[in-house]
């Protein structure tokens, strides 16, 4: 990994260490093992933009092997008990920095009050991925195919950022600017994520892609409340696989809005999602032809199953 610890083998706490002398797959890179916030934070602001913030790793690591990522210092924060809060304040589900995704699969409130969180984790990679991966970080990582930013988009997330310079809140449709980029400054880190929480809503996550754990080719995450009447409200559908950022599907969430669910509305909401997808992304496994018309297939199945 690129660090080592003193000549007795002990831990490196807070300090940060140059790295081994050896040949490793990564490019050189000094590590820091804080034990507080504020320390994480005072590293991010002498480095600004040259550290970046080791969670669980599991996108990080494959960046470095590859040098894809060359930062200065490699924070980790598993040490760092501020970040592990996984609680419910006020209606919202805050989860913490460091708070694994395996942790948020397994927990009952959270499935009982923020069930699109629940249902959407099984995609995320295999369990042995879960186990280690956190969520906000996979939301920080922003990968367009990625389940987690979609899920934040379509429960309209909220995104606490801190600095050395202070704190901001950063609403989920301002977070994501492009493949890979979010709205942080090279300074900040997302320590937080906040989920509006709902007994009443009914959530679903669909995707098509090559194998089981894999990435997406194209898929949703939805949720949705329907009324004693039968008729959809709250609908909120995004997007993720299909172009270079998450997208919320407004013009269909306002077509489901009051309606009763029928074949025919599915029928119009899925041309509707097909027609209306930025679908710019093309790969060795779908062009964006295929990713627009599988939107619209996708959409159809999620709201079926929200309203069976």
């Amino acid at each position: 990994m690129g660090w080592r610890g003193d000549e007795r083998g002990r831990k490196c706490g807070s300090r940060v260490r140059n790295p081994d002398d050896v040949s490793v797959k990564p490019p050189p890179f000094k590590y820091a093992r804080p034990e507080s916030l504020d320390e994480v934070l005072r590293i991010l602001s002498e480095y600004n933009g040259e550290a970046r913030v080791l969670a669980g790793g599991q996108s990080l690591i494959p960046l470095l092997n590859f040098r894809l990522a060359r930062p200065q210092v490699l924070v980790d924060i598993a040490l760092v008990r501020e970040l592990r809060q996984l609680e419910v304040e006020r209606g919202v589900l805050r989860v913490g920095a460091a708070v694994t995704q395996n942790t948020v699969e397994r927990s009952s409130d959270v499935a009982r009050l923020c069930p699109l969180l629940t249902k959407a984790l099984p995609f995320v990679g295999h369990v042995q991925n879960r186990v280690r991966g956190t969520v906000v970080g996979s939301i920080a990582h922003a990968d367009p195919a990625a389940e987690m930013p979609a899920v934040a988009l379509a429960l309209q997330a909220t995104m606490v950022a801190r600095s050395a310079a202070g704190v901001r809140k950063i609403p989920a449709d301002q977070f994501f600017l492009g493949p890979f980029t979010t709205a942080l400054k090279p300074d900040e880190m997302l320590v937080e994520v906040r989920f509006p929480t709902s007994r009443k809503t009914r959530a679903a996550v669909t995707e098509v892609a090559p194998r089981s754990g894999d990435f997406a080719v194209a898929g949703v995450a939805g949720k949705l409340v329907t009324t004693r009447a039968g008729k959809a409200r709250d609908v909120a559908l995004a997007l993720f696989g299909v172009g270079g950022s998450p997208q919320r599907l407004h013009d269909v969430e306002a077509r489901l809005a009051g309606q009763r669910i029928t074949g025919d509305l599915l029928d119009q909401v899925a041309a509707l999602a097909s027609h209306n997808a930025r679908a710019d992304s093309e790969d060795v496994h779908a062009d964006a032809g295929y990713r627009a018309h599988v939107s619209g297939v996708l959409v159809r199945r999620a709201v079926e199953e929200m309203t069976r």
